[in-house]
C-alpha cells in the first residue's frame, strides 16, 4: 500500500537530490523517500550524512540512527565532503556514456567530441565514472564555501527539477533508444505521479510503444538470428554458382527457422 503522498513529499524535501543511489534505490531520492514512508530506515542517505538522518528521524518521530558512513571526510556542517567530477578532456574519446548516466544533465558534449562537466551543476554522485571506457573522470573536492540552509534548499529544488526533466527526456527516447542504457531502470510511473502534483516540476508522461513496434529480442535470440543469416548468405552464394538439391533443401529449412525466430 502506498504511503500518503504528502509524507513522501516531506521526506523527499529533506533529501539532497544527488540521485546517487547509494541508499540502495538506484533510481534516485524519491523512491527512497517512498520506501522510508513505508518503514525503511531513514539513515541510508550517504551524501546527506547525519544532519539528514536526524532531520528525517524528527519528521517521522523515530529514534535517531547513525548515518551510513561515506568514504569522504565529514565537513563542518556534519555532511560528507562535497565532491565534483572532472573530465581529463585530452583523454576523452567522446563516447557519450557519461552524458546518459548523469541524472542532472551536468555533462555536455556529443559523439566523438570532447565532453565537459559543468561543475556548478555536478552533484558528485559518481554515476558517470563506471560507464567511462577510458577511465578519464576524476573526483575532486568542491572548493566552494558551504552553502547556507536557504542556498541548500534552492540547490535541492533545482536538482530535483533537472532530474525530472532528465527522466522525461529519457522516457521519450525509451521506445526507440539505440545504444547501451547506462543508468538503472527508473520507475517512471512513480515520478510521473508526483510531477502531476507539483506545478514547479516538469511534467513526466509515461511513453507507450506503438502497437506496431518491433518486439525486442534477448541476446541469445539475436545471436541465433545472426548465425542463421550468415549460413543463409553462404548457401545462397554457393547455389548461385552451382545448383545442389541438398543445399537447396537446407536453405529452405534455414529460411523457415529465420522467419520463425523473427515472428
Amino acid at each position: 500500500m502506498n504511503s500518503p503522498i504528502s509524507l513522501v513529499q516531506s521526506i523527499d524535501a529533506l533529501l539532497p537530490q544527488t540521485q546517487c543511489g547509494l541508499c540502495g534505490h538506484r533510481d534516485g531520492c524519491l523512491p527512497y523517500a517512498q520506501s522510508i514512508a513505508e518503514g525503511e530506515d531513514a539513515n541510508k542517505c550517504v551524501p546527506g550524512g547525519q544532519p539528514v538522518a536526524d532531520a528525517l528521524a524528527v519528521l517521522l518521530n523515530r529514534s535517531k540512527l547513525p548515518a551510513e558512513e561515506s568514504v569522504w571526510p565529514v565537513q563542518a556542517d556534519g555532511r560528507p565532503q562535497r565532491m565534483k567530477a572532472v573530465i581529463r578532456e585530452d583523454e576523452c574519446i567522446g563516447c557519450t556514456k557519461c552524458i546518459s548516466a548523469c541524472p542532472v544533465d551536468a555533462i555536455i558534449g556529443s559523439g566523438k567530441l570532447m565532453h565537459t562537466i559543468l561543475t556548478d551543476l555536478c552533484t558528485g554522485c559518481e554515476l558517470c565514472i563506471p560507464p567511462c571506457p577510458v577511465d578519464c573522470i576524476d573526483l575532486v573536492e568542491d572548493q566552494q564555501p558551504l552553502p547556507t540552509e536557504a542556498q541548500r534548499i534552492a540547490e535541492q529544488d533545482d536538482l530535483r527539477q533537472r532530474y525530472y526533466a532528465h527522466i522525461q527526456r529519457e522516457e521519450k527516447r525509451r521506445t526507440d533508444r539505440k545504444g547501451p542504457v547506462v543508468r538503472a531502470e527508473i520507475d517512471t510511473a512513480l515520478f510521473a505521479r508526483f510531477s502531476a502534483l507539483n506545478e514547479q516540476l516538469p511534467v513526466i508522461e509515461v511513453a507507450s510503444k506503438p502497437e506496431n513496434a518491433p518486439v525486442s529480442l534477448d541476446s541469445k535470440t539475436t545471436i541465433e538470428l545472426a548465425k542463421l543469416r550468415t549460413q543463409i548468405k553462404k548457401l545462397e552464394k554457393q547455389l548461385s554458382v552451382r545448383e545442389d538439391a541438398r543445399k537447396r533443401t537446407q536453405l529452405k529449412e534455414l529460411t523457415q527457422q529465420l522467419q520463425a525466430l523473427q515472428g
